[in-house]
């Protein structure tokens, strides 16, 4: 048997799925090791590639939103963002699972309030929970019709919102 860390002979078969998950003392021990994994990656994966795709920070919320489109649009509409899943899935009595799901959701919700404080935005906070809430409804009406065209409906009056919290002296100056 070979020792956690030693290196596996070339005639060793790899590990299973099973055995890496037999490797953990419950089945709550890998949703937590899950949700710290994204939320680790969620900023060199998921808004990191958003804020190089744009330099205005109104638009690096909507590069961010494009992604999710784009998952969309990549896997027929069955795209279902994970941690939006397992916040409706999982017993809502496991709140060290919750406590890590709203983590995830702190850490999104921080990077796009960032974003609307440097548009100008009052209650960026606030504004911030409003654009988490968009963009989950608008990926799991994709979802469920099959179609892309409630995620565009959904982002579309995202930005018509926006447009009407973003100081007047900001608005100018981007047209």
């Amino acid at each position: 048997m070979r020792r956690p860390g030693s290196p596996r002979s070339s005639s060793a078969p790899a590990p299973t799925a099973a055995a890496s998950i037999t490797s953990f003392e419950s089945k709550d021990a890998v949703l937590r090791t899950v949700l710290d994994t994204y939320v680790a990656l969620l900023e060199p994966h998921i808004i990191q590639p958003a804020w190089d795709a744009a330099t205005d920070p109104i638009e690096r919320i909507f590069a961010l939103l494009d992604g999710y489109r784009q998952r969309l649009v990549d896997t027929g509409c069955r795209y279902g963002c994970p941690i939006g899943r397992l916040a409706l899935e999982i017993d809502p009595e496991n709140t060290p699972a919750h406590g890590l799901i709203a983590q995830n959701f702190s850490a999104w919700k921080q990077a796009v309030e960032a974003c609307l404080r440097a548009a100008g935005v009052r209650r960026g906070d606030d504004v911030a929970t409003f654009v988490l809430t968009v963009m989950e409804g608008a990926v799991m009406q994709a979802r469920a019709y099959r179609s892309i065209e409630p995620f565009d409906a959904c982002i579309r009056q995202l930005r018509v919102h926006l447009s009407a919290v973003v100081p007047a002296a900001r608005r100018q100056t981007r047209h």
